[in-house]
């Protein structure tokens, strides 16, 4: 039976495994100087128009933390949302690993927005305090929500004026474009991103993110770090091939629109049930739903959830690429046979 806890539990797209294979019957040049490694860096180069820089890493904080620690001092920091992965779900690993300080701020449905950042310029120059010089932000939010390009384009232009660069954790950025129909190019090149950790995992790929540099000149150390941070994987072909298909047959768009797609279709029936509150937009794949606390324990059993809010007992539920109608109409046969 497919859950509904995370898309980390869902398999892998037969043809991101083909891929894998393919490249498993001879020998290649190691440590990302394979022919397959270059080939997915064309394909980012030609789904951003823009001449990037392309370092793949095998997980999303290994991206988040490669890439920011790349454009930190020690003495600087990163202002992101309370909500944000890399303050939450990363284990203390920025400031162990690249030694800067997380300067978070309550999130507004999960978002950060330009007056929240202010503040913090007024440390410029303070040599007390933590300077600011990167925005974080998440593509889709932690919470579920979707940053519209006019929002991303304001803190771009923002983090730009005042000397400083925009991150994107795009741990689930394939959901986010298709959920405003957009395009890499709009979203992330024309908008002024600085420093993308591009995300396949969530979205039918094995193993294995990237970091999309626009900025050559912010990247030109990433190497070393990437080293120095155990990522370069001596098989980088494994890793990299993925992103062919991916990129190239639009593995990532088909997989994001079914994802997307069955969020929708949960979000209706389960608006159909009583009891039930749908607490965010719900545009990607990622719902936020208040339900009963007398029906947790019945539904762990059978339909493990996560629990993000035990106060107001709201648990997340995230639809993946290979979650089918029936395994929507289990879950919601079951809820309203057990409880209504």
């Amino acid at each position: 039976m497919k859950m509904f806890l995370s898309d980390n539990n869902s398999g892998v797209h037969p043809k991101i495994l083909e891929a894998v294979y393919r490249c498993n019957s001879e020998h290649e040049p190691s440590y990302g100087d394979d022919k397959y490694t270059e080939r997915a860096i064309e394909l980012f180069r030609e789904v951003f128009h823009s001449d990037v820089d392309v370092y793949f890493v095998t997980t999303g904080t290994a991206a988040n933390i490669v890439g920011l620690s790349g454009l930190l001092r020690p003495f600087e920091g990163v202002v992101a949302p309370d909500t944000a992965h890399i303050n939450v779900d990363e284990c203390g690993a920025l400031e162990r690993f690249g030694g800067a300080k997380i300067l978070y701020v309550p999130n507004k449905d999960g978002k950060i927005c330009t007056n929240d950042i202010k503040g913090f310029l007024k440390s410029v120059g303070d040599e007390h305090q933590v300077q600011p010089r990167v925005i974080s932000i998440s593509q889709i939010t932690e919470t579920g929500t979707v940053y519209t390009i006019e929002e991303i384009k304001e803190l771009a232009d923002f983090a730009h004026e005042n000397n400083m660069l925009l991150h994107m954790d795009g741990a689930r950025i394939a959901n986010g474009i298709v959920a405003l129909n957009s395009s890499f190019k709009e979203m992330i090149t024309d908008m002024g991103v600085d420093l993308l950790s591009f995300g396949g995992t969530k979205n039918g790929m094995m193993i294995g993110e990237a970091i999309v540099s626009f900025n050559k000149d912010i990247s030109k150390n990433f190497k070393y770090i990437r080293k120095q941070g155990m990522q370069l994987v001596s098989k980088m072909r494994f890793i990299s091939a993925q992103f062919i298909p991916y990129l190239e047959d639009e593995i990532w768009k088909e997989n994001a629109t079914k994802s997307n797609s069955m969020a929708q279709y949960l979000k209706e029936e389960l608006l159909k049930l009583p009891d039930v509150n749908i607490i965010n937009e719900g545009l990607g794949n990622m719902l936020f739903v208040q339900i009963p606390k007398t029906w947790n324990e019945s539904l762990q059993q059978k339909f493990p959830v996560y629990i993000v809010d035990e106060n107001k007992n709201i648990i997340r539920l995230v639809t993946s690429f290979d979650t089918e109608k029936q395994d929507v109409d289990k879950f919601i046969d079951f809820v309203r046979n057990k409880f209504c």
